[in-house]
């Protein structure tokens, strides 16, 4: 049973971000490398504040201790709006220093918004890297309506370079803008698959790959119906068109001035409206084929027509 089953108010994205949650902050290098993430993707880091804003319960239960681990501080305020949004922030001077330090910037200089890739060297660390983003910054539609995953930065260095993170780590993103944020964002379904797996999320692609064999099915299962029916519709309009034929030809010559097989064929016909070339062939006395039952119609309804 899925998360979104035991809850059904629960997102796609949501469900997404409680797997990821479930980790385990064992590493220090990665716990900064996600905590780096998040500041970067989050609603707002600058010299005066960090501000970061969940609807994520699991990102929300999380968030306090990746900075704990991560920078050995605390929030200093935490709110919850009536939407049940929470809100993260970090003012105090000495603990922002610390943050900044973490990541190499100077505690009087302005903050450079650039991703300083020595963070994410290691594997193990960019794909934390990237949890962090997503936690913070991302979102993914649900697979049983569409494919998209994106990534959503205030910085615009930020954004370009994490489409660089992102070719050398395999995957082609695509990029634009929305406001006055940027986005990067993936469409195919495989490559969304694959690069929760990558952040920790195996689960949730699993999911999306389900969702779209079931699309995928579905789609089989309605062509093979459209195409049974509209073949179910030519046979019956053949056969009323062969009915009509035959008593048209009844009534001005006689079914009697036929030859026996094409008598036979039409009073067959005209006792069974509902059935088959197949079947019709099959109860003809003897047997015939499909395709010699479908001549001798054609003969009748030519003799129709002349007639």
């Amino acid at each position: 049973m899925t998360i979104r089953e035991k809850g059904a108010l629960m997102s796609f994205s949501n469900q997404v971000k409680t797997e990821l949650c479930r980790g385990e902050l064992s590493r220090r290098c990665c716990a900064r490398a996600e905590a780096y993430g998040a500041l970067l993707f989050c609603r707002s880091f600058t010299r005066e504040k960090v501000k970061v804003v969940t609807a994520s319960p699991a990102f929300a239960k999380r968030l306090p201790e990746l900075f704990r681990r991560a920078f050995k501080v605390e929030f200093d305020a935490v709110t919850t709006s009536a939407a049940g949004k929470q809100t993260f922030l970090l003012t105090a001077p000495a603990k922002l220093t610390a943050v900044r330090e973490a990541f190499g910037y100077e505690p009087e200089a302005s903050l450079a918004h650039h991703i300083n890739f020595a963070m994410v060297e290691e594997d193990h660390c960019r794909s934390a890297f990237l949890r962090g983003a997503f936690l913070a910054g991302g979102s993914v539609s649900d697979p049983s309506k569409s494919y998209h995953l994106e990534l959503c930065t205030t910085h615009f260095n930020v954004s370009r370079e994490l489409a660089a993170l992102l070719r050398e780590a395999g995957f082609e993103p695509k990029q634009t803008t929305r406001k006055s944020n940027y986005i990067t964002y993936f469409k195919p379904s495989e490559t969304i698959a694959d690069f929760l797996t990558a952040l920790g999320a195996p689960v949730s692609a699993m999911e999306i790959m389900n969702a779209k064999l079931e699309k995928h099915l579905r789609g089989s299962v309605n062509r093979r119906v459209n195409c049974d029916s509209a073949n179910l519709d030519k046979a019956v309009d053949a056969a009323l068109e062969q009915v009509e034929a035959i008593e048209r030809y009844a009534h001005s010559r006689g079914l009697d001035s036929l030859p026996d097989k094409l008598r036979a064929t039409a009073e067959l016909r005209l006792s069974h409206p509902e059935l088959t070339l197949s079947q019709l062939a099959a109860l003809s006395d003897p047997p015939v084929t499909k395709s010699c039952l479908n001549h001798r119609l054609r003969k009748l309804m030519e003799m129709a027509g002349e007639g």
